[in-house]
């Protein structure tokens, strides 16, 4: 009896290790991902692409990483925002605004997911 009682014991902390470790892991996705999410719009239109495409990219690769379904969610829609603006014509100033804004909702739908 003492044997099934420290088994369940066993798995009860194994499945709470586990936990502590999907948080640990969904904190350090979501400072990683919200570190990424700054970009400047006024470097040339060459070095944006550049930089939207590493970004998206690397977004890509934690959203792979990623156990919560929200999580991974929107860090898919903040790299497809990044190659939607690596695309664009970056030196048209509306369609950089237009992005700007696009991607700061973006950015709050995932801080949600985050916290």
């Amino acid at each position: 009896m003492k044997l099934v009682y420290g088994m369940a014991a066993a798995a009860l902390l194994l499945t709470g290790c586990a936990q502590v470790d999907s948080a640990t892991d969904k904190a350090s996705l979501c400072s990683e991902a919200l570190g990424l999410s700054n970009l400047n719009p006024n470097l040339s239109p060459d070095e944006l692409a550049r930089q939207a495409q590493d970004k998206a990219n690397r977004l890509r690769e934690l959203a792979n990483r990623a156990a919560d379904q929200d999580l991974k969610q929107n860090l898919s829609s903040i790299a497809d925002s990044y190659v939607a603006l690596e695309k664009q014509q970056a030196s048209r100033l509306a369609d950089v605004n237009e992005w700007v804004q696009r991607n700061a909702q973006n950015i709050d739908a995932l801080r949600k997911a985050c916290f």
